[in-house]
């Protein structure tokens, strides 16, 4: 009977030492932003932001240089113009200007939806490596130290950048 109490109170105390032990949760923490600027596709992606954006200012200043050539012509011609022509001229000048900013509201958003549509790839897949590495480490949360929100950050975390930075073949 002591025998049969002896083990049953073993396996208990195993069993509950199991659980206990199961239901510790493992964090771990990720510098996002330091994981992204050692990826070689945010490289690339960023050398293509900028070729995008150049090409934009570019066709911007090729704008703008028209426009100043028109105005100064307005004002050196101006006061031998008729007042018809000087209208068109200022109509001419006011529509042109219009087109400019209209393409600065465009560019703008161009620029912003092209740096999202390079981007996007860069992070899925550092985050797709993220979630490989946490499963394999068997991690229930992950925290993102580059958003600065962690207030307390035990060395209990198991810190993935190095981790995730194997796993994507960075050094």
């Amino acid at each position: 009977m002591k025998r049969i109490f002896k083990t049953s109170l073993l396996a208990i105390l195993l069993f509950s030492a199991g659980f206990v032990g199961a239901q510790t949760p493992k964090f771990g923490h990720i510098d996002m932003s330091a994981l992204i600027q050692v990826m070689p596709e945010r490289a690339t992606a960023e050398k293509q932001f900028n070729d995008f954006q150049k090409e934009l200012e570019d066709a911007l200043g090729t704008m703008q240089n028209e426009f100043q050539k028109k105005y100064m012509e307005y004002v050196q011609k101006r006061d031998s113009m008729t007042a018809t022509v000087r209208q068109m001229k200022e109509d001419d000048l006011n529509a042109t200007n219009e087109r400019i900013q209209t393409y600065q509201q465009s560019a703008s958003q161009q620029v912003q939806a092209k740096q999202t549509e390079l981007l996007k790839p860069v992070f899925d897949k550092a985050e797709t490596a993220i979630k490989e590495v946490a499963k394999e480490k068997g991690l229930i949360y992950v925290f993102d130290m580059s958003t600065r929100v962690i207030l307390y950050n035990s060395n209990e975390s198991l810190d993935l950048l190095p981790l995730v930075k194997a796993k994507l073949g960075i050094k």
